[in-house]
């Protein structure tokens, strides 16, 4: 069984920064991409940010320039550090990761999601 836990999600004013982690465990083999989405009141989920394996990033042209992927690897954990947060920025933030279990290929794993909510 694989579990993605995530962490770091509060309360924030606009201007603000926040970190957010989130951790893998379980029956890990290797882990190939890692993301962070959110899913704001009323909409869909959406892509914040990507990372591969060999720390390529991919940024949702809302966030680009204000939040950075970050992964550990060994520690299987990727972390969103997310800086001059804005009211839009209010959202569940998921933690999505790509996980062989030993098994043949990789399944997408998501976690609990935290909520990160940033005041005007």
């Amino acid at each position: 069984q694989v579990q993605l836990v995530e962490s770091g999600g509060g309360l924030v004013q606009a201007g603000g920064s926040l970190r957010l982690s989130c951790t893998v465990s379980g029956s890990i083999y290797s882990i190939n991409g890692m993301g962070w989405y959110r899913q704001g009141p009323g909409k869909q989920r959406e892509l914040v940010a990507t990372i591969t394996s060999g720390d390529s990033a991919n940024y949702a042209d809302s966030v680009s320039g204000r939040f950075t992927i970050s992964r550990d690897n060994a520690e299987n954990t990727v972390y969103l550090q997310m800086g001059s947060l804005k009211p839009e920025d209010t959202a569940v933030y998921y933690c999505n990761a790509e996980v062989s279990d030993y098994g043949p290929g990789y399944r997408d794993y998501w976690g609990q999601g935290t909520q990160v909510t940033v005041s005007s």
